[in-house]
């Protein structure tokens, strides 16, 4: 962090209700943060009390980001990541693992939400060779993600464009598919898709009824989907291997502990031909 940058964490505005549980804040609160407030842990507490498994989904879900940011920094040549739901900083930032691998990537940060826009200068850090940038915008208004990214980005080179645990906020499938279009749509050949969502494969109807209950309390609300469902975002790419999988049996790393876990969050890294 540069010298003249914000404390972290920022005092809240008047536009950020802590009385009403808050994804991102429970996502941090599982994850082992401390940007959250008792709302969020009693939602977070409430709903791993009926779906154990949503802690383990949520460690995955950032394994699976490092791994594929990673990969495609190192393996693939990437240096441009357009991170889209960006949500709190935690471990591991997609700037962080990007730059240890390759210091000169250019990263843009998009999410709509005002808790994370009063974490934005957290994430306005970067090496001296790179560039990290943050716009507040909505997923569904892409021709301006678009056109602020442009300012930072360089859409004449591969840019990996990265939908991790957001879609499942667009209640209409058919809309979120038409979004993943529109953006790679934008991008050159060469360029990639990262994305994971949340389903209900291991942990069925239980996962189901502490997502319906999270819901009814205010909070944002998620549609779990099934990976035949989640499929449809890759149609006209080509998979990396393993193609679409629970998260954790995305490359796993050589583990004492033997053969990963299936999580209920499939992800798949793919290429734009």
């Amino acid at each position: 962090m540069t010298e003249d940058a914000a404390p972290f964490p920022p005092p809240l505005g008047p536009e950020i209700d802590t009385t009403v549980p808050h994804s991102a804040r429970i996502w941090n609160y599982w994850l082992g943060g401390k940007d959250n407030y008792p709302v969020d842990r009693e939602a977070g507490d409430q709903y791993r009390e009926q779906a154990p498994g949503v802690v383990d989904m949520a460690r995955a879900s950032r394994i699976f980001l490092s791994r594929a940011v990673r990969h495609l920094a190192q393996e693939e040549g990437v240096r441009q990541f357009l991170d889209i739901g960006t949500g709190l900083p935690t471990m591991d930032n997609t700037h962080e693992v990007a730059q240890r691998a390759a210091p000169e990537s250019r990263i843009v940060y998009v999410d709509n939400d005002p808790l994370v826009l009063a974490h934005a200068r957290a994430l306005l850090t970067s090496t001296r060779e790179g560039a990290t940038a943050y716009i507040d915008a909505d997923l569904r208004d892409t021709d301006a993600i678009l056109a602020e990214a442009a300012r930072t980005l360089d859409f004449g080179r591969p840019v990996a464009l990265m939908l991790m645990g957001v879609l499942g906020h667009l209640r209409d499938f058919d809309e979120a598919v038409a979004v993943t279009r529109r953006l790679l749509d934008a991008l050159p050949s060469g360029s990639f898709l990262i994305h994971y969502d949340g389903t209900y494969e291991v942990q069925g109807e239980a996962l189901r009824q502490a997502q319906e209950d999270y819901d009814d309390t205010g909070a944002d609300p998620y549609v779990l989907r099934t990976p035949a469902e989640l499929a449809r975002l890759y149609e006209g790419l080509e998979m990396l291997e393993p193609g679409q999988v629970s998260c954790l049996r995305w490359r796993p790393e050589a583990d004492l502990f033997g053969e990963p876990e299936d999580v209920d969050v499939y992800g798949a890294v793919a290429r734009k031909p």
